[in-house]
């Protein structure tokens, strides 16, 4: 399966009906990052008690950002201590793509960055305008994860335009 999807469908498709659903890993790449809140079984909640609850399930959770989150993110991120060790991140100031791998199953790669107006959590008159695609086909997804690994995985770090900007990269040549 191959999927375009746009708007709000990126919202249900991916954010509610297949994150909470990862058993073994979900990997999350996005440029911005706000204190996103989504549906739970009725109930507005913040994005990161998925994330939280995920890790309860031993389920891993990698996330690069291009720049640290505002305030009511972190504020939401200190409620749920089990993001603070279990949650791997990477904040990499290059970071533009948007991708959700999940399980190595199931891919999303588009526009959308995680947030309300991004994702299309908000209403039609709030949100952004995005498109994207949704996969289960092994070749594609191995594509958009080998994306997010070799990042992950610092590949380009040695060479990077861009140190001065991150902060990640500064604590590695500290170390």
């Amino acid at each position: 399966m191959i999927k375009f999807i746009t708007d709000s469908d990126i919202y249900k498709e991916v954010i509610v009906d297949r994150v909470p659903k990862a058993n073994r890993f979900l990997w999350i790449g996005t440029s911005d990052l706000k204190d996103l809140y989504v549906d739970k079984s009725g109930k507005m909640v913040p994005f990161l008690e998925i994330l939280s609850g995920l890790i309860q399930k031993n389920v891993s959770v990698r996330l690069i950002h291009a720049k640290e989150p505002g305030p009511n993110f972190r504020r939401d991120f200190d409620k749920y201590p089990n993001l603070f060790t279990g949650m791997e991140r990477l904040l990499c100031p290059r970071i533009h793509f948007k991708s959700i791998i999940i399980d190595g199953t199931f891919a999303y790669t588009g526009s959308a960055n995680l947030t309300g107006a991004g994702i299309g959590a908000k209403s039609s008159k709030k949100r952004n305008f995005e498109a994207g695609i949704i996969t289960d086909q092994p070749d594609l997804i191995d594509k958009i994860a080998a994306q997010f690994d070799n990042i992950w995985m610092g590949s380009y770090c040695s060479e990077c335009g861009r140190k001065e900007y991150c902060a990640d990269f500064k604590d590695i040549l500290k170390s």
